[in-house]
């Protein structure tokens, strides 16, 4: 066994022992033989078998990625699009002049960065896992706690904060502005060459809405390829819909119902203690919540969870399989209103290894 599923299993094993599961969820009809379950998945998403759903959860039926809209204060242009790209790698955003977007964000990882939590200004550590921005564009709210409606919001945000790029706004732009390379792109984005702060987030966010997943399996299958999944894949997409209750929050276009969950991993009132959507809201209902991401693409851009604790597919597989983690409230919690309570969509799903592999095999396929 591998080191990393090695410490995957221990942190399994550890939320389930001290934290607690939920009760098992019962059994679903199958059909008997690959040969049935490919014919049953040979057509259009509208016409696969039903999912498996829980109460209180918001379905949409899978689907391809529709164009990424934009507002109409700020259409995607071409020109707008090649200014945001050159200043999503433009080190001089922040204030060392030493990081860029694309330092928690590469291409080549996904447009995420591959580790727990990202390093930033002066090496600090961040609390949160980068996700990745490849699907970006469809985001109803962005950030794993939901602080930014638009990705014109968004694009300043990591600019400011002090252990990102810990930079002032007039700062850095005066600073974009001092560079007269930048005159001509900005005359051919914006019509003119001023450079101020609205144009800056205006230009990164439509750089981003020209983003989207690399081509896989998944989306070949949905664009009517049926045997553009394997047995094991094809396996995995029918438990992903039914007994693992995947479908729950990961459906639609994005496979994310685009809301917020507790999983149990707030880690509250302790030295990891993360409040989630909390901070946003200061909703009692909200504290350890976190936004459900899109999977697409997902075998690219771990970590996983919004604090980077999984390391392997693996992990989070078995994760959900014994219902998240239930932490118990101490006796200095008992009267304590802003205790969390863990999604009731989480329930223990009481899968087979083979299953779990199958799952694991769908996920990489996305």
């Amino acid at each position: 066994m591998k080191p990393a599923r090695d410490i995957t299993a221990f942190v399994v094993a550890v939320l389930a022992l001290h934290l607690g599961v939920g009760a098992a969820v019962s059994r679903v009809q199958t059909p008997s033989s690959d040969g049935e379950l490919r014919l049953a998945y040979a057509g259009a998403p509208q016409t696969w078998p039903r999912p498996l759903l829980q109460e209180g959860a918001t379905f949409a039926e899978f689907a391809p990625l529709p164009p990424a809209p934009a507002p109409a204060d700020n259409p995607t242009t071409p020109e707008k699009a090649a200014l945001g790209q050159r200043l999503f790698d433009e080190p001089k955003l922040s204030a060392s002049g030493q990081i860029a977007c694309a330092s928690c964000h590469a291409r080549e990882l996904g447009f995420a960065d591959g580790v727990r939590t990202s390093f930033g200004h002066d090496r600090q550590r961040g609390r949160r896992n980068a996700p990745s921005v490849a699907t970006a564009a469809w985001a109803t709210s962005l950030f794993w706690d939901g602080r930014a409606k638009t990705l014109e919001e968004q694009s300043l945000h990591p600019i400011v904060d002090a252990r990102e790029m810990a930079a002032d706004l007039p700062v850095v732009t005066a600073r974009i502005a001092a560079d007269p390379s930048y005159a001509a792109p900005f005359a051919q984005a914006f019509g003119s060459p001023q450079v101020t702060t609205d144009r800056i987030a205006k230009a990164l966010a439509a750089f981003q809405r020209t983003l989207k997943p690399r081509s896989s399996p998944y989306a070949r299958l949905l664009a009517g390829r049926s045997d553009a999944l394997n047995d094991q894949q094809l396996r995995g997409l029918h438990l992903f819909r039914t007994k693992a209750g995947c479908a729950n929050c990961h459906s639609g276009p994005l496979l994310s119902d685009q809301k917020f969950h507790n999983l149990g991993l707030s880690f509250y009132g302790r030295a990891r203690q993360d409040l989630g959507r909390y901070e946003v809201t200061a909703a009692p209902a909200d504290v350890g919540a976190f936004r459900t991401p899109s999977l697409l693409n997902i075998s690219r851009t771990g970590p996983w969870m919004h604090n980077g604790l999984f390391p392997t597919l693996e992990g989070v597989v078995a994760f959900y399989d014994v219902g998240g983690a239930r932490p118990r409230r101490q006796p200095e919690h008992a009267d304590d209103p802003l205790f969390p309570t863990t999604d009731a969509l989480l329930i223990k799903r009481d899968l087979s290894a083979e299953e779990r592999a199958d799952l694991v095999a769908f996920l990489e396929a996305l």
